[in-house]
C-alpha cells in the first residue's frame, strides 16, 4: 500500500497565503480547497546525452506497457539505448509496422495506455512529478496520421485541472468529520483519525495537487484525485482518511479540458 504522508518541501510557509488566495472560490460561504501547484509544471525533457544516444542507437531495449492486437497498436517504454540508460525517458508507439518515438515523455512509475478503436485515439498517462506521498500524472491524447505515424494531439496539464477543481471542490468541517462537495452537491464524508497533530489548520486545512492520477480502464479517461489534510503542527499533508475522488475527462476540438461530475472511487491498490 502506498504511504499517503508527505514531509513536504513543496509547501512553504511563505507560499500558503498566496496559494489560498489564488485557488479558493471568491464566493462568501462554503470554503474551497487550495492548490499545492503554484504554476504549470515544466515540460518533460530528456537529458542531452540520452537524446544523443537515441539519435545514434542501433537498438532500443524496450518493455511493453500495452498491446491492442485487434487495433494493431502497442506502446513500449525505452529502458536502454544500446548500453545507455534512458534515465526514465522515452516512449515508443507502434501502429501496424510504423513506429513513432517520443523521447521526452517520461516512463517512470508504470505509465498506462489505452487505445480507443472507435475514435482511433491512444490515451497515455505518465508521471509528471513523483516522490514520497506524491504522484502527479500528465495525460496525453495521441492520434495517428494517414501513414500510421503517431503524434501528440493534446496534453492535459495537472495545474490546469487543479485550478478547475479549486473552483468546484468545497468542504465543511464539523468536529472530526470532513464533508466534500462538488459545487453544492455532497459527494463524500470522511472522519479524521489523527489526534496528535494539533487539529486542522485554521487558515487552510484542505489541499489538492500532489495526488492526481488516471484510470484508463473505461471508454473515457477518469481523473483520480485525493485531497490532503494540513494540520497545525508542521508542514505535513496527510491522506490516510481522505477519500479518492474521480471524474471523467473530455477534450474539445479547441483543446479545452472539461471535468465531469466528481464521485468517490475505490483506491486502485
Amino acid at each position: 500500500m502506498k504511504k499517503f504522508i508527505l514531509m513536504s518541501g513543496i509547501l512553504t510557509l511563505c507560499g500558503l497565503s498566496a496559494l489560498v488566495c489564488s485557488c479558493k472560490d471568491a464566493r462568501v460561504g462554503q470554503p474551497h480547497v487550495a492548490g499545492i501547484l503554484d504554476g504549470p509544471l515544466p515540460a518533460d525533457a530528456a537529458p542531452a546525452r540520452v537524446l544523443e544516444a537515441m539519435a545514434g542507437a542501433e537498438r532500443f531495449h524496450q518493455y511493453e506497457i500495452m498491446d491492442d492486437t485487434l487495433g494493431s497498436v502497442s506502446v513500449w517504454c525505452i529502458g536502454e539505448v544500446d548500453t545507455t540508460a534512458t534515465e526514465g525517458y522515452g516512449i515508443v508507439v507502434m501502429k501496424g509496422t510504423t513506429s513513432t518515438s517520443f523521447p521526452h515523455i517520461r516512463n517512470t512509475r508504470q505509465p498506462l495506455a489505452r487505445y480507443d478503436r472507435t475514435t482511433d485515439v491512444l490515451w497515455l498517462a505518465g508521471s509528471a512529478m513523483e516522490g514520497t506521498g506524491v504522484q502527479v500524472e500528465r495525460l496525453y491524447q495521441i492520434r495517428f496520421s494517414q501513414n500510421d505515424s503517431a503524434y501528440i494531439a493534446h496534453v492535459v496539464e495537472p495545474y490546469d485541472l487543479q485550478q478547475q477543481l479549486c473552483q468546484r471542490l468545497g468542504y465543511s468541517i464539523d468536529g472530526q468529520q470532513v464533508t466534500l462537495y462538488d459545487g453544492n452537491r455532497l459527494i463524500a464524508t470522511a472522519t479524521n483519525s489523527i489526534s496528535d497533530m494539533g487539529g486542522f489548520d485554521e487558515e487552510q486545512p484542505l489541499w489538492i495537487g500532489e495526488q492526481m492520477e488516471y484510470d484508463l480502464s473505461g471508454v473515457a479517461p477518469r481523473l483520480l484525485v485525493t485531497p490532503g489534510v494540513k494540520f497545525t503542527t508542521g508542514l505535513v499533508l496527510t491522506y490516510d482518511d481522505m477519500p479518492m475522488l474521480c471524474a471523467p475527462l473530455s477534450i474539445g476540438d479547441d483543446g479545452k479540458v472539461s471535468i465531469g461530475d466528481l464521485e468517490t472511487a475505490e483506491r486502485p491498490f
